[in-house]
């Protein structure tokens, strides 16, 4: 009897192995970024975004969750990047701002660097790349959306 119990508690331990793997895989990464609601539009030509109009251009927007960064790529596309890095990005400082270059964006709390037509990591300490938001252009009017 007592082998038939240390064999059933073997094949115990065997079947919920996998079953803990799994679970603690899906678990959020405390790290993440919360994802919000984006979904505004600005017309270019208004003043307020005069720096748009040409390409190479770039603002600040408000929205997302530290701020959107819209960069004009080409004369019809917009990147939109969220503002928060992604490396401990609960710490009130993990905010990304242009570099005097104009290419990159930095956090100045954790130094981590990323480029400006897309978002990708240049080095870190972050390992992911900013995220980044759809964007639709009509010739004046920027949809900024998830």
């Amino acid at each position: 009897m007592r082998n038939l119990t240390l064999k059933s508690l073997i094949i115990l331990i065997f079947l919920t192995l996998p079953e803990l793997f799994i679970f603690n895989s899906c678990k959020k990464d405390k790290d993440e970024i919360p994802s919000v609601y984006v979904d505004f539009y600005i017309n270019i030509n208004s003043t307020q975004y005069i720096d748009l109009n040409s390409v190479g251009g770039w603002a600040y927007l408000t929205g997302g969750v530290r701020g959107i960064i819209v960069y004009r790529l080409s004369i019809d596309e917009f990147v939109a990047l969220e503002r928060n890095c992604p490396y401990q990005p609960t710490n009130s400082c993990a905010t990304v701002e242009v570099e005097s270059s104009g290419m990159t964006l930095i956090d100045s709390c954790c130094g981590s660097r990323f480029i400006i037509i897309d978002g990708s990591l240049v080095n870190g300490p972050a390992t992911r790349s900013l995220r980044t938001y759809n964007t639709s252009f009509n010739g004046s009017t920027l949809h900024i959306y998830n």
